[in-house]
């Protein structure tokens, strides 16, 4: 079997200019020393597609598409990588060589679209179920008992998964490849007995869309009073559920002109919503909000509007949304906090009132600032020395978060204002860093983890009650352990973009800079299993055997996998830094992960959490926590 040699590959990416590649495709317009348009992979009226001339990539900052010249050609004409590569030797008048693949070798590939092309398949056969299934009057009477009308619905792609558990399975007829492909993409389980079967069974079925509106995932209802209520898929290569919100596509499609986004608890409350005109809002999967779906939503609107229940579990939940957006409250992003009323949700709420009632909620909604304060000080009496001392403490840490500028500036000052304190003295009240050694939390407070009521996100061990998945009578299956033969231990193998991390920072460096890996010995690297210290000695090993490699080249070596994928948001967020100062920075970043040992790495992992209040631990971090605390003692030999 052929392949296309590295090196013509390496040659080809040097003689192309990507400008020129996109530019017959999409139209550029020069702002500063890159070239921005809107995005060709998804709707979006402010541009927010880049492309990098001097290091021949492309990125998105709206829907994280990206990569060199080769991969546009495959994902913009849908291309398979050998006819991406003779489209764009024609336009150089090359003529593309083959080379024998050695034993064991196998030709590029995009390893991310056949499970995207089988979970369109499975989208579909969940539709045509509702529609047909004569199990589906059940699903189509909750629906419709749920106020939903059929055109919503089909808009929201909702689908029914039959009871059993072969449905989707049968689909594949035997095929071994698809039955692969849907057990990469999260649809297919399989037991400690080798027993494969459907992970969703007899509910009703939300399609998960990336910002592109492909498939990625599926969220899930339980039909009837079994459990969990919601089950949602767990992570796979295409589906990271910290970084994607339901109903993001479906807003940005409906609304000409999106100001404002609101983030809701649920997926029947988007749905709702969308269908009383108010398309505009979307829901976390299972997990709370994070600064990255944060810095996400801000791409796209300056205002974000969190609405959640207003009991005290409601307030939490809001609370540490907050804690998620402060590091992204740049000037002119604004958010607000909305509590409904007990026994109320969104939905019941624009049924009952409308939604102009509702908008006008969203408009008058409690600010950032306003929440912040009042929950600092719920438990204080300001009133007295003591409670502002306390309450400046506890305050200024939140606003030191927040990124320098005026809406910073304008934070101090009302702290200043409530407490009687100086800016100046309420800049020094930062918060200390953590110690170290860490030590067992006080278990008996109680700790929040603020997910829509009965959602269970199966990779991240989230339980489930052990009745739900029992076969039925006869069925000689037993069922899965550990929430679906997953571990119960929370995830931590994810190449998802980590704000601080230092080993995500040199290999964005890396990519954008491949000649600062001369200086760097990839054999000095810490032997640990981490797939981004994995990833990073191969990025080092990879330049170094090829010393004039470009950026260009560097992301073709990964195109099409999820370690690509990083490296390309790696490198479209690398900020600017002075050319002078980069090999310098980076061997700063490389001796410190040589000095960092797997003990003093978790011990750093452990201080996060521990800044934190324990009560605004999640239930994940709090077992993430109790793990780095075992570990911790067992490495430092104590008991």
């Amino acid at each position: 079997m052929a392949r296309i040699p590295q090196k013509f590959i390496d040659d080809l990416l040097d003689r192309v200019d990507i400008v020129e590649v996109i530019d017959r495709r999409v139209k550029l317009k020069k702002t500063g020393k890159n070239f921005s348009a809107c995005c060709p992979f998804h709707d979006e009226k402010t541009p927010s597609f880049s492309v990098n001339p001097g290091k021949q990539f492309y990125y998105c900052f709206g829907c994280g598409a990206g990569g060199n010249a080769l991969g546009f050609l495959m994902d913009y004409e849908r291309l398979e990588f050998p006819e991406a590569v003779e489209s764009l030797a024609q336009t150089v008048g090359l003529q593309v060589p083959k080379e024998e693949l050695r034993p064991g070798q196998t030709p590029p590939q995009d390893t991310n679209r056949p499970i995207l092309e089988q979970l369109e398949q499975a989208t579909r056969f969940y539709e045509h179920s509702l529609r047909k299934h004569p199990e589906a009057k059940r699903a189509v009477a909750y629906l419709k008992g749920r106020g939903l009308s059929g055109e919503i619905a089909r808009a929201f792609r909702v689908g029914f998964a039959p009871p059993g558990w072969d449905n989707l399975l049968q689909t594949a007829d035997s095929d071994t490849q698809q039955i692969k492909r849907l057990t990469d993409g999260g649809m297919l389980v399989t037991n400690d007995r080798g027993r494969t079967y459907d992970r969703f069974r007899d509910r009703i079925v939300f399609p998960i869309l990336d910002a592109r509106g492909r498939v990625i995932a599926f969220g899930g209802r339980v039909l009837g009073d079994d459990k969990p209520k919601y089950l949602n898929s767990p992570e796979t290569p295409v589906f990271h559920k910290s970084r994607e919100l339901y109903g993001l596509y479906q807003a940005r499609k409906s609304e000409r002109s999106l100001t404002r986004i609101v983030v809701v608890e649920g997926y029947m409350d988007v749905i709702a919503l969308a269908q009383y005109g108010i398309g505009y809002a979307v829901a976390t999967l299972g997990t709370a909000t994070s600064e990255a779906h944060m810095e996400r939503l801000f791409r796209h609107v300056p205002e974000v509007v969190f609405c959640f229940d207003g009991d005290e579990a409601g307030r939490k939940a809001a609370f540490r949304a907050l804690e998620s957006t402060l590091p992204v409250m740049q000037d002119g992003r604004q958010a607000r906090f909305l509590f409904v009323p007990d026994g109320e949700d969104p939905d019941s709420l624009v049924r009952a009132r409308g939604a102009e009632h509702l908008e006008h909620l969203f408009s008058s909604a409690t600010p950032l600032e306003e929440f912040l304060f009042d929950w600092v000080a719920k438990d204080l009496d300001i009133s007295t020395l003591d409670g502002r001392a306390r309450f400046s403490k506890q305050a200024a840490p939140y606003v030191h978060l927040i990124p320098e500028g005026v809406f910073k500036a304008l934070m101090y000052q009302s702290l200043a204002d409530r407490t009687g304190i100086d800016i100046d003295s309420l800049k020094r009240l930062q918060a200390p860093l953590p110690d170290p050694q860490v030590d067992q939390p006080n278990n008996a407070q109680s700790g929040f983890s603020r997910e829509a009521e009965g959602y269970h996100d199966v990779d991240q061990g989230y339980s489930s009650d052990d009745n739900d998945d029992a076969p039925p009578p006869g069925l000689d299956i037993e069922p899965y352990p550990d929430s679906e033969g997953v571990s119960s231990e929370p995830h931590h193998d994810s190449l998802t973009p980590t704000s601080g991390s230092k080993t995500q920072r040199l290999l964005g460096l890396l990519v954008l800079n491949p000649q600062l890996a001369s200086t760097l010995d990839a054999a000095l690297m810490p032997k640990e299993q981490r797939r981004d210290i994995a990833l990073l000695t191969d990025v080092i090993e990879s330049i170094n055997s090829q010393p004039d490699i470009s950026t260009a080249s560097l992301l073709g070596f990964w195109h099409g996998t999820p370690e690509g994928q990083l490296l390309t948001d790696l490198a479209g967020r690398e900020p600017i830094e002075d050319p002078n100062q980069l090999s310098e920075l980076a061997d700063a970043l490389f001796q410190q992960l040589l000095r960092e040992g797997p003990l003093t790495q978790l011990r750093q992992e452990a201080a996060l959490l521990k800044a934190k209040p324990y009560e605004a631990l999640s239930d994940s971090e709090k077992q993430e926590l109790m793990r780095l605390m075992r570990d911790i003692r067992s490495l430092s030999g104590r008991r």
